[in-house]
């Protein structure tokens, strides 16, 4: 076995730390059953660069589709080319009001205790995304808010403004292995704000140039029985909030409001820090989602309640039995 695998076994033996485990094998299991594995992906993971591991479960087809909140899409592009010019602030929980003044002033938008530079991240993606919107606008065009990202990655127009090595960015392995990003919300990010401005400086024509959230739950249904046919897909949750929301209804939408057969997610393992709460769906127990007709009563099911910053690496190094 690997040494942080060897490591976890050896040491993560009860409480939390054992559920770690369970999850980690039972992921593992999953997928020697030839079952396929979904993400879904809340926080500011990509801030928090995640992508460092999970890079790599892309790339080693332990990913195969992921529904993330919109700005851990666009996040780990700005971290991507702007990442000399971040800048971190360990005294977070410090801070003045006046410091965080200071850091607006200098352009500076933070997320915990990394704040991301408007100029070298945001804007510089601006410049270049719009191109993409607007080539789409003129020829008719319409596509999901991850194939504009996509197109980016693929026209090598990001490249002479990489920052990190490459094989640190999530979205670039997801691209490579041409693999779904569903943002349901995207609107709800500083491109989806940009985007909405640019419409309305008329810059692009209309709203529809990027299709909706709809629209990505339609594909979502396309997806997710193309690829539960013959094996079934599991569903592995960081944090709570729409971007797992979204997808995991799915199967409730083929079964009951198709009425067409398809299979239940065939493994569930959420990372939160939510308080287990029947008025937090984000910390709501993984059983409640039996009666919703997302998951079976043999589902492996497992909630780790710990910083996803700290458990989704571990786990992805033992599935990459590093």
């Amino acid at each position: 076995m690997g040494a942080v695998k060897d490591f976890i076994k050896h040491n993560y033996r009860h409480f939390n730390s054992a559920v770690v485990v369970d999850a980690a094998e039972a992921y593992d299991a999953h997928l020697k059953k030839g079952g396929k594995m979904f993400l879904a992906m809340g926080g500011a993971m990509s801030t928090a660069e995640l992508g460092i591991s999970l890079a790599e479960m892309i790339r080693q087809d332990k990913i195969h589709a992921v529904s993330c909140s919109a700005n851990n899409l666009e996040e780990d592009i700005f971290n991507l080319v702007a990442r000399n010019h971040y800048k971190r602030v360990p005294n977070y929980r410090n801070l003045s009001d006046q410091d965080e003044v200071d850091l607006l002033n200098n352009h500076l938008n933070r997320v915990t205790d990394t704040c991301i530079p408007e100029e070298e991240a945001m804007r510089r993606i601006e410049r270049q995304v719009l191109k993409f919107w607007q080539k789409a606008d003129k020829a008719g065009e319409r596509y999901l808010p991850y194939e504009y990202m996509y197109q980016m990655i693929r026209a090598g127009v990001l490249k002479e403004y990489y920052e990190i090595d490459p094989k640190d960015s999530w979205v670039l392995a997801a691209c490579e292995k041409n693999i779904p990003i569903y943002t349901p919300g995207w609107e709800d990010c500083t491109l989806g704000n940009i985007f909405v401005a640019n419409v309305m400086h008329q810059e692009v024509s209309n709203y529809q140039v990027v299709k909706s959230g709809m629209e990505q739950m339609a594909h979502l249904i396309g997806w997710y029985k193309e690829n539960s046919k013959d094996n079934s897909v599991g569903f592995f949750q960081i944090a709570g909030g729409i971007a797992g929301d979204f997808p995991i209804c799915v199967v409730p939408l083929i079964q009951q409001d198709l009425r067409e057969d398809c299979k239940l997610w065939g493994y569930f393992c959420q990372i939160s820090d939510s308080t287990t709460s029947y008025g937090s769906y984000s910390g709501a127990v993984p059983n409640e989602k039996i009666t919703w007709g997302k998951l079976d009563v043999t589902t492996p099911r497992f909630v780790i309640e710990s910083d996803a910053t700290i458990v989704a690496p571990l786990i992805f190094a033992y599935v990459l039995n590093q």
